[in-house]
């Protein structure tokens, strides 16, 4: 089951409007937060925003600090009905793998339940690196010395893109 949502799983950018349930995302969030860690410091923070109006605020914020490329960075969300903003602990050298490997479980028990994923990095850049997004961060309420690093969208797919090929010659066992 585990090979079988590792290889059916791509990323989403198309969803249902269909809202995903809060069981269902908290199964989903039961098994990301049961990721490895190292030391098992669990060195993030998830916050998941389910609700179509509060993603309309963090939209609305980006929309207004962006002007005229609003439209790029709020489109930065692929349309998710769900997102899950994640932050490392700055004070933890190996935090941002934590959370990659975080992000992980969090897709593929997603896949393993029917909800479609994505893993975004253009929303982190887009909220970091804009003084007047520091609203969007606020909200999230992330703790003294967490830094956003990474989101996953959620929703049931409302596409099926096939595989793209991937290059084995990238794997080489070393004699």
């Amino acid at each position: 089951a585990v090979i079988e949502a590792i290889m059916a799983r791509r990323s989403i950018r198309q969803y249902h409007a269909t809202p995903v349930g809060r069981d269902t995302l908290m199964q989903i969030m039961t098994c990301g937060i049961n990721a490895a860690n190292g030391q098992n410091k669990q060195s993030w923070e998830v916050r998941v925003v389910d609700n179509p109006e509060v993603m309309a605020e963090i939209n609305a914020v980006i929309a207004e600090a962006y002007g005229e490329k609003a439209e790029m960075a709020v489109g930065c969300f692929r349309g998710a009905p769900v997102m899950v903003f994640i932050a490392r602990d700055l004070a933890y050298d190996f935090s941002a793998y934590d959370c990659g490997l975080l992000a992980e479980n969090i897709m593929l028990s997603a896949q393993s339940l029917g909800v479609g994923s994505i893993c975004l990095g253009s929303p982190v850049r887009i909220i970091n690196d804009n003084e007047a997004c520091a609203p969007v961060l606020e909200r999230l309420g992330f703790s003294e010395g967490y830094e956003f690093c990474l989101c996953v969208g959620l929703g049931y797919a409302d596409e099926a893109p096939e595989a793209k090929p991937r290059m084995k010659e990238k794997v080489r066992f070393v004699e």
